[in-house]
């Protein structure tokens, strides 16, 4: 598995990817999912992947290269939406050629991908796009895309970022997101790759592979987790069967009246509330023939 985030903002966008693609007892797989498709003064866009690594190879491969019913590549699309539909139909061609034959071997077309750059003339512009080559756009009510192992990365992000928020800050949210997917879930690993574009730059600025040793990711890791446990502890614990007016953070009011969802106790138990005895061995039971 992987996880990859994806953040459009008003002063440009942030990509990071995790590398790994097997997690198991003996066999553990560290492929790149990120990939940039460069024009330096003309358009800069970024491809990351979740999924089939075979699947999302070869629809890279195909993005490359394929031309579309209009005569456009990816070098040439006139804008961003046109290289997304680019990328949607590569996905299409490699799920008429492949689907079928991985079915038979009960392996399902799984890939989702996220999308973005900027192309000259128009701004930065973010996309999802699915394994069916359909895809959707980043907007201001949701300013970022996740792939892979989303859930555990997705409450930072949810609190922090927003279309006005800096480069760098969301970068750091960015590493804090996937920090807190490293840690909870084994699918995923380093090393990452991060990449922060600055909006009409048309080129790669700020790029960084992240291995366990990158310095500010281990302040990260060091940092984001004592901080946490510093919050957790400064908040006060409940108040149970207390008056509001007379005490605070009160969970449980005197007044309150509720009541758990009871299962009721079988007939049986009732009609025998005593437990049996202690059971006899058959050498002590008054009516056995058996001598001890």
């Amino acid at each position: 598995m992987t996880y990859c985030v994806g953040m459009r903002l008003d002063a440009g966008l942030v990509f990071l990817s995790d590398s790994r693609t097997n997690a198991g007892v003996d066999q553990v797989g560290t492929f790149r999912k990120m990939s940039v498709f460069e024009n330096p003064g003309d358009r800069t866009m970024v491809l990351m992947s979740a999924g089939n690594l075979s699947i999302s190879q070869s629809i890279r491969q195909l993005v490359s290269e394929h031309i579309d019913g209009k005569g456009n590549t990816i070098w040439t699309a006139p804008n961003m939406y046109e290289a997304a539909r680019i990328v949607g139909e590569a996905v299409r061609m490699v799920h008429h050629r492949d689907a079928q034959a991985l079915s038979e071997f009960g392996i399902d077309f799984n890939v989702s991908l996220i999308f973005g750059g900027q192309i000259k003339g128009e701004r930065c512009r973010l996309f999802q796009i699915y394994s069916a080559g359909n895809f959707i756009e980043s907007h201001n009510e949701n300013t970022y895309f996740q792939i892979g192992e989303a859930k555990y990365g997705k409450p930072i992000i949810d609190r922090v970022v927003t279309p006005t928020t800096p480069l760098d800050e969301a970068a750091k949210c960015a590493l804090i997101s996937m920090d807190s997917t490293l840690r909870s879930n084994v699918s995923v690993g380093l090393p990452l790759d991060l990449l922060v574009y600055e909006d009409n730059k048309l080129a790669i600025t700020h790029f960084v592979t992240i291995d366990e040793k990158n310095q500010y990711f281990q302040m990260i890791r060091n940092t984001w987790g004592k901080q946490l446990k510093s919050v957790f502890e400064s908040i006060d614990d409940p108040v149970w069967n207390a008056s509001p007016e007379v005490d605070s953070n009160v969970l449980s009011a005197t007044n309150m009246h509720s009541k758990p969802v009871r299962v009721e106790v079988p007939v049986q138990l009732l009609e025998n509330p005593q437990p049996p005895g202690p059971l006899q061995s058959l050498a002590q039971h008054p009516n056995s023939n058996t001598q001890a």
